[in-house]
């Protein structure tokens, strides 16, 4: 069944169009995207300007459970690692009905806030004892079910997590639930897919990181998912936080992209989150690469990462999408201030990150198809544009 809907203005990939009609499926994929149309008599008319959902290329729904919870001084010297600490406790807490619980009411949000869509990086596998359930799915089960009940687009990504550091460091006890063999993360995969393919989902793979996954890992996990989907998209965290990149130095001699690109073919499928702290080599590298980079201002602040070079990024030709990651904010228009405030502190300049007078439609046209492009959609669609809207 085709549904309608006419818009006076809408923007549309090559910038706004007055009297656009727009037609689209039952699932949700748009069949018809016209400019100047007249407007048909059953169509349903738009109040406003209409604009394109944003897609929300990193989540952790259940960490939106607990933001209110780091919100206080645990340590004299607070950082991302102290969080993760209480993270990993949190994460322990968790069954299946919490997780499918705090992911509806999550995905609920991020469409009242502008995600129509999002990418889920998920690495709770096992149960409490860190031993897998008897569906081995069970978890990634519960968050395709919470998607479909908040009706929201969705790129599952299970994450490939083995040790706890470079150089095969043990993984440690707050880690127990999310430690999976190459082998058992392919299966579950192969066990996915399916359930996937039935709700119009894309399914991925996520190496957690360089820190978590060992090269042959990386290289053997990769292989499999081709086998599976060899347009599957591929996620990974890289180069948060300083202390990683001194540990991949004191590991590998390369920092974590310059490793990264040295010994992957790193391509469209690719999504690089956060990489806040790049050479300007590794910057040059991804900007002229076809991969992805995922930002997430809102948490890269509240975990004080720091600032991704996106003035030098861009002017790489980078592409990038946002995410809201650990939700301690739900925004997509949150994300993209906080990316051109951030340019605007560090640089002492203002309106960094667009060439045109028009900085909010670049960055979020710019956003929008890099997006798109992280959740799989545009490598399917071929158009790299979101093919969710929302008025």
């Amino acid at each position: 069944m085709t549904q309608t809907l006419f818009a006076a203005d809408a923007l549309l990939p090559e910038g706004w169009a007055k009297n656009v009609l727009l037609a689209w499926n039952d699932a949700g994929r748009l069949t018809q995207v016209q400019a100047g149309a007249q407007r048909p008599a059953d169509a349903q008319t738009v109040k406003g300007p209409l604009i394109p959902g944003m897609p929300n290329l990193h989540s952790h729904a259940f960490q939106r459970a607990f933001a209110g919870l780091t919100e206080h001084r645990a340590e004299q010297h607070d950082s991302f690692w102290s969080w993760r600490t209480l993270m990993y406790r949190f994460a322990a807490r968790l069954g299946p009905q919490h997780m499918e619980a705090i992911a509806t009411w999550l995905y609920a949000e991020m469409l009242e806030a502008g995600y129509t869509s999002v990418c889920e990086f998920q690495y709770v596998h096992h149960d409490t004892d860190g031993r897998p359930y008897a569906d081995d799915a069970t978890l990634s089960l519960a968050l395709l079910r919470a998607a479909r009940k908040a009706g929201i687009g969705f790129t599952l990504l299970p994450v490939l997590y083995q040790t706890g550091g470079f150089g095969d460091v043990p993984p440690t006890e707050g880690q127990r639930r999310f430690i999976r063999s190459t082998d058992s993360m392919l299966r579950l995969l192969d066990a996915l897919k399916p359930a996937c393919d039935e709700q119009g989902a894309r399914l991925g793979m996520a190496p957690h990181s360089l820190r978590a996954v060992p090269p042959e890992a990386l290289r053997d996990a990769i292989a499999g998912l081709e086998a599976i989907d060899r347009t599957a998209p591929i996620h990974i965290h890289i180069a948060e936080q300083t202390k990683e990149v001194q540990d991949c130095l004191a590991w590998s001699s390369r920092r974590p992209v310059e490793w990264l690109y040295d010994k992957f073919e790193i391509d469209r499928r690719w999504c690089l989150i956060h990489a806040t702290h790049v050479s300007p080599d590794e910057v040059h590298m991804m900007g002229h690469s076809e991969a992805v980079v995922g930002l997430c201002p809102t948490t890269e602040a509240n975990l004080g990462d720091g600032i991704f070079p996106a003035q030098e990024f861009l002017a790489s030709n980078g592409a990038f999408g946002v995410g809201s990651d650990s939700h301690v904010s739900v925004s997509a228009l949150e994300e993209l201030r906080w990316l051109e405030y951030g340019q605007r502190l560090k640089h002492q300049r203002r309106n960094r990150l667009s060439n045109r007078p028009e900085v909010a439609d670049t960055l979020y046209t710019a956003a929008l198809q890099g997006g798109a492009q992280a959740m799989g959609l545009e490598l399917l669609a071929g158009d790299g544009w979101c093919v969710r809207l929302r008025a």
